[in-house]
């Protein structure tokens, strides 16, 4: 159980560790230092790898979390509400994500490619509204899933 601990764990932090740095870091920093023409190719780029990050994280979430839920607590009933939070805010990320990559993600790089920059600030809007929320949730699952059973019900 310690090595798919390690790996959910790991996968967590890449994603939500990532969504920090850009949201936190990367994002008002390009704002300072860079024109929109420039800053639009940036982000497109950036979250290209990112997301090819996100997608390997999500793929090892899933397969370590229902391993362990399956192996070691018997299914949801063996879990405790912690753990349902966890996959229930986990589901919910996951799937803003692939909104994210199927709708704004994908007008982006459109748009970059055609060179609409101002259509390229809208779409890196969108996003950020949706990388905040991720950010948030993923937040509150670290804070759920690590000390909720002892924290909250002691």
């Amino acid at each position: 159980m310690g090595y798919l601990i390690a790996l959910h764990t790991l996968a967590a932090v890449i994603w939500v560790g990532g969504m920090f740095f850009a949201y936190m870091a990367l994002r008002p920093a390009a704002a300072s230092v860079l024109e929109p023409a420039q800053r639009a190719p940036l982000w497109c780029q950036t979250l290209t790898r990112f997301f090819a990050w996100v997608w390997a994280a999500i793929a090892v979430l899933l397969v370590t979390g229902l391993t362990t839920l399956f192996l070691y607590f018997n299914g949801m009933a063996g879990a405790g509400w912690h753990i349902h939070v966890m996959i229930a805010l986990g589901i919910v990320m996951m799937l803003l994500f692939m909104h994210v990559w199927f709708a704004p993600f994908r007008r982006l790089k459109q748009a970059v490619a055609a060179n609409d920059i101002p259509e390229a600030g809208r779409r890196i809007g969108q996003i950020r509204r949706f990388v905040g929320i991720n950010l948030i949730l993923g937040l509150v699952v670290i804070v759920v899933a690590s000390g909720g059973r002892y924290v909250f019900f002691g």
